[in-house]
């Protein structure tokens, strides 16, 4: 069997690879491989309106699922990749059959990180990242009064925040001093810790887990001190593994994922990758090697490469943002933190409504907005040109961002 295009994942980047190639009047062959058995949709809701019931699965669907077929493109879901042989553009499938292509988008993203720790792989020990996983979540919240949460990044908090509104006693445990620690600087940290706290969420940083407890299914952690906390679920939130093995083997350039270039081509011939598998040089990073794991950079990453693909050059400069519920707060992000210098706090945060904004030699370099809309519209443009402005101005609230004067 042979396509003109072969997308490897049907997430959010690979789907958003299928509609680009129809929408830039590509007219050949095209096939997208995942290993779930839905078809794309939007994973960020899961671990928030969708473990709360207030979005069905249906409305996270990016297109509805009989849009595919409709636009030629074939599925073949809950199979994956085992191998590819560049030479000869084959892909082999978990299935044992084989697909010959023009041209590849991997778009795999990744999977969770697991605890390699005594107990990791006990029932009742959960990721959230499928559909399946908060299935399997939710089908076994009726029979659960404490939950631990492991991991003080955004999916952590966000489940414990979840977790909380369902009636459920959490304990989330951070290894590292403060949470969010990876992506945001110490003040707005310190906000999401209190926020949490006074939610009811038993939250402690700079704790080490030595083991999950339990004889078949968990009843409880120990932790590095050796005490011990009872439950009856974990939830695990440290990150993701990039899916690039095959890639990887078959010698494509990369480590943390694999490498790809401005117009998201990796090493190997006739094949691209996008989304949080891809490590791309990002000029809002000073052009060091990053993955962005966000719909936005899956979304501009596959326009980069359709249009690479289709014998364009526009390289990738897309200004990255993110966002966050937790609660009643909404978190914005636009630009990337990494590196700062200085931060200034713009407004109250005992309002809940307030920004961080950071700086890098004095250029704002990102902004997270909480409950502040305006300022992140506004913002955006102050990060992507790099704009030099007194901390003096930038604290001041009573005045908009875009009026503020530059130094």
């Amino acid at each position: 069997m042979h396509y003109d295009v072969v997308i490897v994942g049907a997430g959010q980047g690979g789907g958003a690879a299928a509609i680009q190639l129809r929408q830039q009047g590509f007219a050949g062959t095209v096939a997208m491989i995942g290993r779930e058995s839905e078809p794309p949709y939007e994973r960020p809701p899961l671990s928030k309106e969708y473990l709360l019931g207030e979005k069905t699965f249906e409305r996270l669907y990016i297109r509805p699922p009989e849009f595919w077929a409709g636009k030629a493109i074939d599925m073949m879901l809950s199979v994956e990749i085992t191998a590819i042989d560049a030479k000869s553009r084959t892909l082999s499938l978990s299935d044992g059959s084989t697909i010959t292509y023009g041209d590849v988008i991997w778009a795999t993203g990744g999977d969770p990180r697991r605890l390699m720790i005594p107990g990791g792989e006990l029932a009742g020990v959960h990721g959230v990242r499928t559909r399946d996983d908060a299935d399997a979540i939710l089908g076994a919240l009726d029979g659960v009064e404490r939950v631990v949460v492991i991991g003080g990044g955004y999916i952590g908090l966000e489940a414990a925040a979840v977790l909380r509104k369902l009636g459920k006693a959490v304990t989330l445990l951070e290894v590292l001093p403060r949470v969010l620690a990876r992506v945001a600087g110490p003040q707005l940290s310190a906000f999401y810790e209190a926020e949490h706290r006074a939610h009811g969420v038993d939250l402690r940083t700079d704790i080490g887990i030595d083991a999950i407890l339990g004889d078949g299914r968990v009843s409880g952690v120990r932790l590095a001190d050796g005490s011990e906390i009872a439950c009856q679920l974990v939830i695990v939130g440290i990150g993701i593994v990039p899916a690039v093995g095959p890639l990887l083997s078959a010698g494509a350039a990369g480590g943390n994922g694999v490498d790809v270039d401005e117009l998201c081509r990796t090493s190997l011939p006739h094949i691209y990758a996008i989304g949080d598998c891809a490590a791309h040089a990002n000029d809002f990073a000073d052009g060091a090697v990053v993955r962005l794991e966000s719909v936005q950079n899956a979304n501009d990453q596959a326009a980069t490469a359709v249009k690479a693909l289709l014998g364009g050059s526009d390289a990738y400069k897309a200004t990255p943002w993110f966002w966050s519920n937790q609660y009643d707060l909404k978190l914005q992000t636009v630009g990337l933190s990494s590196g700062y210098d200085g931060e200034v706090v713009r407004g109250d945060p005992a309002t809940r409504s307030f920004s961080v904004i950071y700086l890098k030699e004095g250029r704002v370099i990102a902004v997270d907005a909480v409950n502040m809309v305006k300022d992140y519209v506004q913002a955006r443009k102050l990060v992507e040109e790099g704009a030099v402005i007194a901390p003096d101005d930038l604290a001041d609230a009573t005045r908009p961002l875009k009026e503020l004067d530059r130094v």
